[in-house]
């Protein structure tokens, strides 16, 4: 699986079943997402980037991070928070604004 969804964040919205190509992403009675069939998923990291209350895990392979490693994206307005986290050091960001990210 490439991808994970924490419970306690999610709202329920559906921006990441919207954005599944593969249509793997569904709402279940509880009101929150889950991923339907979790070894179909080909980590494109759309559900990703629609997730505005970080409740969506990618989970890294060893050649980006590995052993362990997540990334998830925090949304504020034009601001994206990109937080990798390892197991064995402490959260790294990388901040983007939405307004200059394709200015160069």
């Amino acid at each position: 699986m490439s991808v994970r969804i924490e419970k306690d964040r999610c709202v329920g919205c559906a921006a990441c079943v919207e954005v599944c190509p593969g249509n793997l992403l569904k709402i279940a009675p509880d009101g929150r997402a889950f991923v339907k069939r979790p070894e179909d998923c080909w980590g494109c990291a759309s559900c990703l980037k629609a997730c505005r209350f970080g409740a969506i895990f990618y989970f890294l392979g060893a050649d980006v991070g590995g052993r362990g490693a997540t990334m998830r994206v925090e949304i504020d307005g034009e601001i994206s928070q990109w937080i990798f986290n390892t197991p064995d050091s402490p959260p790294k960001r990388i901040v983007v604004d939405a307004q200059s990210a394709n200015k160069y």
